[in-house]
């Protein structure tokens, strides 16, 4: 069984959140997987749907990971207890990733963009970080015109064939 048709069978696996422009405006290199320190009602509201990292960037400071701007809806059921909305949200990596991470960003010039959040196998909160580079006008252009080249070619390929 591959690791595809594994996530889609598994009933824990679920994505949260999908920041779909990361691609088009980001050139990413590597991924990371991390983990989020959440508190219950964040949790919870994740659950039903409601968050949204499409503004949000990762930065590493003092030695930290964060996930900064990312949007979880308040949980309505959360009487006492209820989060703050757009609060800074501490990330999990190892040492040796969070070393990996600063030298992309300081010595690279890259950036750590959120490509989705979501609820791995076990059940556990998780966000999948792209190491990145940004790109310019004239790249974005390029790589539209080539995506619309590519449909363009199915479509004739589909006609003709």
């Amino acid at each position: 069984m591959t690791m595809a048709q594994n996530k889609k069978s598994d009933p824990n696996y679920k994505v949260i959140a999908e920041n779909r422009r990361a691609r088009f405006d980001y050139a990413i290199d590597d991924d990371i997987e991390c983990g989020i320190i959440l508190e219950g009602s964040e949790v919870k509201s994740m659950r039903v749907g409601g968050t949204n990292i499409a503004e949000s960037y990762a930065a590493v400071e003092d030695g930290e990971l964060w996930l900064v701007n990312s949007y979880i809806a308040p949980y309505e059921r959360a009487k006492t207890f209820r989060h703050e909305e757009r609060r800074r949200r501490k990330l999990l990596v190892s040492k040796k990733q969070m070393s990996e991470l600063w030298n992309a960003t300081q010595r690279k010039g890259m950036t750590l963009v959120p490509i989705v959040m979501y609820f791995n196998h076990k059940g556990f909160a998780k966000i999948k970080l792209g190491i990145a580079k940004g790109k310019q006008n004239h790249d974005k252009r390029a790589a539209e015109a080539k995506r619309d080249w590519s449909r363009q070619k199915s479509r004739l390929l589909k006609d003709h064939g």
